[in-house]
């Protein structure tokens, strides 16, 4: 399965696909207060339904740390980014 970026709506629940939009520019998000961007599976306008376990644990985690996830190894692709509100 392909992955997209796709951003945060901004409402709702950061877990559930149908707060997220693909995003067709490259994101200039890093950290912050609240969720900017995901890398998810999908090619649609909506990442796939649900979101991987996985994905939604680094959500919450970064919602809690305010960091980039998965934060190790530091070298990691980073499939959650941040923006400050």
């Amino acid at each position: 399965m392909a992955k997209s970026w796709y951003v945060f709506t901004g409402y709702g629940d950061p877990t559930l696909f149908s707060n997220y939009r693909r995003l067709t520019v490259q994101h200039t998000c890093l950290c912050g207060n609240e969720i900017c961007a995901i890398y998810a599976d999908g090619e649609g306008i909506y990442p796939e339904n649900p979101l991987s376990f996985q994905l939604q644990a680094y959500i919450k985690k970064a919602m809690v740390t305010g960091q980039l996830q998965p934060e190790y190894p530091t070298d990691a692709k980073k499939y959650v980014y941040l923006r400050y509100k």
